[in-house]
This record gives C-alpha cells, structure tokens and sequence, in this order.
C-alpha cells in the first residue's frame, strides 16, 4: 500500500455526452462497484469524442483507474475544505501511456 497512490486497475465504463440547448455534459460511469473518492484518477482510453449541438452519444470505452493513497487522500480533502473545487480527476487520453 502507497501513501500517495494505491495500484491501478483497468474497468469497462460507459459514457454519455450530451450538447444540447437544455443540456452539455459527459458522464463517466464505471462498471463494477467501483466507488471514486476525493484524490483518485480515471483516465478513459479510446480517441476524443465529438458530439454535435442537439446531439447525444453513449460509448463504451476502458478506463483506468489510479486510487489514491491515505495520504493524498487527506490532502486533497484538506486543500479542498471551503473551496468550490473538483475533488476527482477524469481525463480522457488517445493512447495507454
């Protein structure tokens, strides 16, 4: 077990992109009983995904997903604190590393 960073692990997730007049979002959901805290990294692998205006998309794609350690952990909580501020990570890559 790391302070900073825990092993990652490779999971199947789902995505749905909306850009529409009511709505423009993308959401990660990953398969299993995967539970994300403050700290932890998903990188979803597959090329960039372009939805047009009044379109939506859902799309299957592998993501890694790098948990963060008691000590990061901690910290993010802690600079988090009182703040208006993402607590997770989620980038989306065309290649494995």
């Amino acid at each position: 077990m790391g302070l900073l960073r825990e092993p990652s692990f490779d999971t199947p997730c789902r995505i749905a992109v909306e850009q529409s007049e009511a709505h423009f979002h993308a959401h990660v959901e990953l398969e299993g009983d995967v539970a994300i805290q403050p700290g932890d990294k998903v990188r979803v692998h597959g090329a960039p995904i372009i939805v047009g205006f009044g379109e939506s998309i859902l799309i299957q794609r592998m993501a890694t997903v790098q948990p963060a350690g008691p000590l990061l952990r901690a910290w993010t909580k802690l600079t988090a604190m009182g703040e208006l501020k993402e607590l997770y990570e989620v980038s989306f890559t065309t290649s494995r590393w």
